[in-house]
């Protein structure tokens, strides 16, 4: 990674002013983080800058708010949460640019943090507006970027308030670029890549970039349904993107002997998690029926493949994971990923990172990345506006 990071500055004395991802689930009914991945994964560069001296002022979004500020989404909570995490003082404000912010940062002193409101409460956030970057960047001396998971928006807070202040990567930034970028560009081989979810056209320039990179891509999901589908398998009610039909025969083409796609299915009456299931071959799927996850041959074949990897990297599940039974081929998956020996095992965020916490193995992996769509416009080879922006070594 050929970008300055937080080491090479001096921090005594200075504010640290740090673009984090607490963009963190929450339950809809009492709006407390359910999960703290996100978070958690801030602190390194938060406590390194704390220990060199500065005070810190973080600025995330959190959800989506349609219309302007909306107290559910309000980073009081996750500035509440950092607190029982960190030993330093936690503060916050209810803005995000202006003289109330301006002031809360003032006041601010080495070793302390200052949570800002969520910068999406500004709709000028989404639109780069540059008199916002420009007052964000009254906040800090230094602009610390460790929000990898936002970093492929053009936002005010994530790109414009670099062209204010000098702008170094986190601990969190560096790690991703690292752990992504090496998987790229000098993988150790075999290099088997594992792509599922429910859509090929969500995923077409990721395939079509890892086929010229990889040794093999393992597909499931639904998106594995369009492929059985370009090849003449009936699959009943399945999601299939009929639209995606050709895109799906052109990317065999291109990638031949190196894509797998599943020997057999879980199929399932219903889409629901009690729903009547069965395995069936792909060429024998009832016509109301529908697949909802690989079946076990094609785990097994799957495994066959992964054994003796040397770099694999994982984006989206193989089924429908959120239902039990139909989760069975995405923690195979894992378990299999788990114990591979001398291998760097890379997950690419959103569902395949929130599947491998469920399964409790993420300890076991090199690298969970934090950004779903980051992750995967990078692995399509688009330069991600956030890292741009950043100032080069």
């Amino acid at each position: 990674m050929n970008k300055q990071t937080v080491k090479e500055i001096e921090w005594q004395g200075r504010k640290a002013l740090v673009r984090v991802d607490f963009n963190v689930p929450q339950d809809k009914a009492t709006g407390a983080i359910t999960d703290d991945a996100r978070i958690r994964a801030a602190l390194p560069t938060i406590q390194y800058l704390l220990e060199h001296g500065a005070a810190v002022v973080l600025m995330s979004h959190l959800g989506r708010p349609k219309e302007g500020p909306d107290p559910r989404y309000s980073m009081k909570v996750t500035a509440d949460h950092l607190a029982t995490l960190l030993a330093a003082p936690v503060h916050f404000v209810g803005q995000t640019t202006g003289a109330e912010a301006e002031s809360a940062v003032a006041a601010l002193q080495p070793g302390e943090i200052l949570v800002l409101e969520n910068t999406r409460f500004d709709p000028r956030e989404s639109r780069n507006d540059p008199a916002m970057a420009a007052e964000l960047a009254r906040l800090g001396d230094v602009y610390v970027n460790d929000a990898f998971g936002s970093a492929h928006r053009a936002h005010a807070s994530t790109e414009g308030v670099a062209h204010h202040l000098p702008a170094v990567a986190g601990f969190l930034m560096e790690k991703e670029l690292a752990f992504l970028g090496r998987a790229l560009e000098t993988p150790e081989r075999p290099f088997v890549a594992i792509l599922g979810g429910a859509k090929i056209s969500d995923k077409i320039g990721v395939i079509s970039n890892l086929l010229t990179k990889v040794d093999a891509i393992l597909v499931g999901g639904g998106m594995a349904n369009t492929f059985l589908a370009a090849q003449g398998a009936n699959l009943g009610k399945s999601l299939v993107e009929t639209e995606a039909l050709e895109t799906a025969r052109g990317l065999m083409a291109q990638g031949g002997d190196r894509i797998h796609l599943p020997v057999d299915l879980r199929v399932a009456k219903a889409f629901a998690a009690e729903a009547a299931e069965q395995v069936v071959e792909v060429s024998a799927v009832p016509p109301t029926w529908m697949a909802l996850d690989i079946g076990p041959a094609t785990i097994a074949h799957y495994s066959n493949r992964l054994a003796g990897a040397r770099t694999v990297l994982w984006n989206g599940p193989m089924g429908v994971f959120e239902f039990p039974k139909f989760a069975r081929g995405t923690f195979a998956i894992a378990e299999m990923l788990s114990g591979l020996q001398n291998a760097t095992t890379i997950i690419g965020g959103g569902d395949s990172a929130a599947a491998i916490r469920e399964a409790g193995l993420e300890a076991k992996m090199s690298h969970v990345s934090t950004g779903g769509g980051a992750s995967l416009e990078f692995l399509e080879g688009i330069e991600l506006p956030g890292v741009a922006a950043l100032n080069d070594r």
